[in-house]
């Protein structure tokens, strides 16, 4: 039964309902990818579908509009799947439960997907409406952008004609995004002994946090349950003998993690003493967020008395020093943007792989000035190798300068102000898109990225405006039916 069918526009919120019903997060888009060419067949719209199973999809001028400049819209098909933690349901096979709150769409129990699935529907709806006016259409929607913008670095773009770049991969109308930071993958491999060891063993979950983007939020200073859990380890094993059996938190490396649970043992008679100081470090930390993060809570859960093959406590020491002494968070704030972080850097997932006997830990790198994003990962490769454990580097991807001459930029602005009487923000941000890295493509690409109203995206609480949907779909309409030479 259709959740969104008398929500308007409703051409878009029939194929955003469609999209949401495919199993669709980073790394799972064959059955979105062939949707989307299904699509094309289906209209007889010309179209490529790579190996890697990015999309792209051609539509012609409409009457009038054959001399205009063509026009490039793109998105991603990819999302970030999370979901609560007690939720029966796979992602990977499943798709979104939807819901509707008053003006907000949202997905029971997981991630909506809005980032960046309403790109997807508005560029649909786009290509499927007969009855618009606008240039050649040139549709470029690309696959796990979340996980280090793989889609987009792999796509071939040489039979595009377009030079301009409609990005719809923003969370907030009215704002024109012209720059954004660069960033990297670093994923590191921290070594450890292991023991068989006799006692007790308790689940220790650090949560409750509101998670966020790492890009988006990073600025909030929300706490990183990763982190946390590193200085909670390293307060323990400071004063008790503490080994690990499992620790794993954090679902996507661009993700702030809002959930790490640990499995320890330690000997009987320290059991008062650890859930002592268990709660002092919760009230310390509590204080520290309480109005950045004010739900965080740990809890503690004793299990059974048996043996266990876990890190011996020097190694399970260790590696609380290693999480303690990484950097974590805002790195550095741009001197010429005011509020705009220039650097950060964030623990997204940790796993304690008892097979390999190593901590693994993903890590997402940002900033918009190069030789900066060099030094962070520098930092994070210098503390792994001080705790003789390994490296790798992945998903390097640059940033998108700002462009001073921009006609795209320039006709934008003269459309939103004549729709809505004042002019839209033009703005840089912290996060990632796709920009900078298909702009190193295509020959003097001119973009802009906008978006309707997002809030919480990747994480459970994310929700996507209705009426801000509306608006930015009449705006996209309106901006392909203005020729270059319209008047204000």
């Amino acid at each position: 039964m259709s959740v969104l069918s008398e929500l308007k526009p409703r051409e878009v919120f029939r194929f955003f309902e469609e999209i949401c019903g495919i199993p669709h997060g980073s790394g799972n888009v064959d059955r979105i990818s062939d949707y989307l060419v299904s699509f094309a067949k289906e209209r007889g719209l010309f179209y490529i579908q790579d190996e890697l199973k990015n999309v792209i999809i051609v539509k012609e001028a409409s009457a009038g509009y054959e001399e205009e400049p063509a026009l490039i819209i793109q998105g991603h098909m990819d999302m970030v799947a999370v979901k609560k933690p007690e939720l029966d349901m796979d992602m990977r096979t499943e798709g979104l439960r939807l819901a509707v709150d008053g003006d907000l769409i949202y997905a029971q129990g997981t991630s909506l997907g809005g980032d960046d699935g309403i790109a997807v529907a508005y560029i649909l709806a786009l290509l499927d409406d007969g009855k618009l006016a606008h240039p050649r259409l040139e549709a470029v929607i690309t696959v796990d952008e979340e996980v280090g913008m793989d889609g987009a670095r792999g796509i071939d773009l040489s039979m595009l004609t377009g030079h301009r770049m409609l990005n719809l991969d923003s969370e907030e109308e009215g704002i024109f995004l012209a720059s954004c930071a660069g960033g990297a993958r670093v994923h590191t491999y921290v070594p450890y002994t292991t023991v068989s060891k006799e006692g007790v063993s308790y689940r220790v979950t650090v949560g409750g946090l509101l998670g966020g983007h790492s890009g988006g939020e990073i600025h909030k200073e929300r706490g990183n349950s990763n982190c946390l859990m590193g200085r909670l380890l390293y307060a323990l094993t400071a004063e008790l003998p503490v080994c690990l059996v499992s620790m794993e938190g954090g679902l996507a490396d661009n993700a702030i993690p809002r959930q790490t649970e640990a499995v320890l043992v330690t000997d009987q008679q320290n059991e008062e003493r650890m859930c002592e100081m268990i709660r002092t470090a919760e009230r310390e930390i509590r204080t520290e967020l309480a109005v950045k993060d004010p739900g965080f809570v740990i809890t503690v859960e004793r299990e059974a008395e048996g043996k266990y093959d876990c890190a011996d406590a020097e190694s399970t020491a260790q590696l609380a020093s290693y999480l303690l002494a990484l950097p974590g968070g805002v790195q550095g704030m741009s001197a010429d943007i005011p509020g705009l972080v220039e650097t950060s850097l964030n623990l997204g997932i940790m796993q304690l792989q008892g097979e390999e006997q190593e901590l693994s830990c993903d890590f997402s790198v940002r900033s918009c000035i190069e030789s900066a994003k060099r030094t962070v990962i520098g930092k994070v490769c210098a503390v792994t190798e001080l705790a003789g454990g390994s490296y790798s580097v992945s998903g390097d991807y640059p940033g998108w300068a700002y462009r001073a001459d921009s006609p795209l930029r320039e006709k934008m602005i003269r459309v939103y102000e004549r729709m809505y009487g004042k002019k839209p923000e033009v703005q840089a941000i912290h996060a990632g898109l796709e920009c900078g890295i298909l702009a190193s493509k295509i020959e003097d690409l001119d973009c802009i990225s906008m978006g309707p109203d997002m809030r919480d995206i990747h994480t459970t609480e994310e929700t996507l405006s209705i009426s801000s949907t509306g608006r930015v779909w009449e705006y996209i309409v309106a901006l392909l039916a203005e020729k270059d030479g319209a008047a204000v």
